[in-house]
């Protein structure tokens, strides 16, 4: 018997792609879904989505990275749809189990990811369901037992699931793992592991993140087969549609500064902070300016969560103040600032982070705010982007 090939940690076998940007309707894609790009106001396609779909539609399984905003979610969901649409138009019978799991390591996102997954098949009787914590588990449970055709879930709420043995995944035949990056950074590559293993393994996978290092490849080569390595821009660093700006300020006084910078700034602004506590205080110190602030972090309820994201991209909220944990996945449009009102411990924190603005070819501004005691670690972060980031 053959074992299938691969690739080393180090091998990431290039895929034969052109990622000029196409009209969708040049794709071959399902009429119901171009309707669906149509009433979306999408005309052509992002370099990863240039790259990436045709690849998918062959069915070859897919590594992609690529900067964050760039379209990685449209990517995958547009051939996993067309795929599912054409099974049920040969046979309407087709349905009842679900043949797709995409898997996110936050709620936001699979929320995000779900409301694209519905925006395009507004016109199809596909079904989906988000699978995430800090809701009622009745509700998935009814959607997971009545096999709905897409599942997108959190590693660790889909676990409780499964436990439950409710869950059947044996005829799913598409797996995505989206920002697995992330996932490994958060710890829950232990669950998707177990996850995996409850798949068919004649199945294709889907596998996008913003950053690759190449410890990150051994452990995505444990659950893809021969996949096709697709990298577009810089893959680990910022977007180029992104100015960088460092302002001195002592710590005492930065959120006095912040304000002051705040009511001349025009547009939504995301403010980073290290700690939960952080996210409150600063959110209600602003709040007290006068300026209409919401704090996200991982002790808010669901509820407050969802009114905090939804207040920020509708404009009650012109701050959204954000540990780290709290805003991954997060995908508002129109960001025009992000603000690390400390600075960030690493390359990596510091590339999610203003990755939320200058996105989808927007331009954004990062704004970090440093005192004298943190100037040390602006230096090393300074010394891994080079004079990008110079202030």
């Amino acid at each position: 018997m053959s074992v299938p090939h691969r690739p080393q940690a180090t091998d990431r076998p290039q895929a034969d792609y052109d990622p000029s940007p196409i009209a969708f309707n040049t794709l071959g894609l399902d009429p119901s879904l171009l309707e669906g790009i149509a009433v979306r106001g999408f005309e052509r396609t992002t370099p990863i989505q240039s790259a990436v779909v045709p690849i998918a539609l062959a069915g070859h399984d897919v590594i992609g990275c690529a900067d964050t905003g760039t379209g990685k979610t449209v990517a995958f969901v547009l051939p996993i749809l067309h795929r599912l649409l054409r099974a049920r138009a040969a046979d309407p019978r087709d349905c009842g189990y679900t043949r797709v799991l995409i898997l996110a390591p936050t709620r936001e996102l699979c929320v995000q990811i779900e409301d694209d997954v519905q925006g395009f098949t507004y016109h199809t009787d596909l079904t989906s369901v988000a699978v995430y914590g800090g809701v009622g588990m009745e509700p998935q449970e009814r959607a997971l037992k009545s096999g709905v055709d897409i599942v997108v879930a959190t590693p660790g709420r889909l676990m409780d699931h499964q436990r439950s043995g409710i869950v059947d995944f044996s005829r799913v035949d598409t797996l995505v793992l989206d920002e697995a990056d992330r996932m490994m950074d958060m710890g829950f590559w232990p669950d998707v592991r177990r996850i995996v293993q409850t798949l068919p393994a004649a199945r294709q996978t889907l596998l996008f993140s913003a950053t690759m290092p190449d410890e990150a490849m051994s452990l995505v080569n444990e659950v893809v087969h021969d996949a096709k390595y697709v990298q577009i821009g810089s893959a680990g660093g910022p977007a180029k549609s992104i100015t960088h700006a460092v302002q001195a300020v002592a710590s005492s006084e930065k959120t006095e500064w912040l304000a002051r910078f705040l009511r001349q700034t025009e547009g939504p602004v995301l403010v980073f902070v290290r700690t939960k506590q952080g996210a409150e205080r600063l959110a209600r110190r602003l709040a007290s300016f006068g300026l209409r602030a919401a704090s996200l972090h991982a002790d808010r309820t669901q509820q407050q969560r969802t009114q905090a994201i939804e207040g920020f991209r509708g404009g009650h909220y012109k701050v959204l103040v954000a540990t780290d944990v709290a805003a991954r996945g997060l995908d508002i449009d129109g960001i025009t600032h992000v603000v690390n009102f400390e600075v960030p411990g690493s390359r990596e924190t510091y590339v999610h982070r203003v990755g939320r603005t200058g996105r989808a070819a927007a331009t954004g501004t990062a704004l970090t705010l440093v005192s004298p005691e943190e100037q040390r670690a602006l230096q090393a972060l300074q010394r891994s982007f080079g004079p990008e980031l110079q202030g």
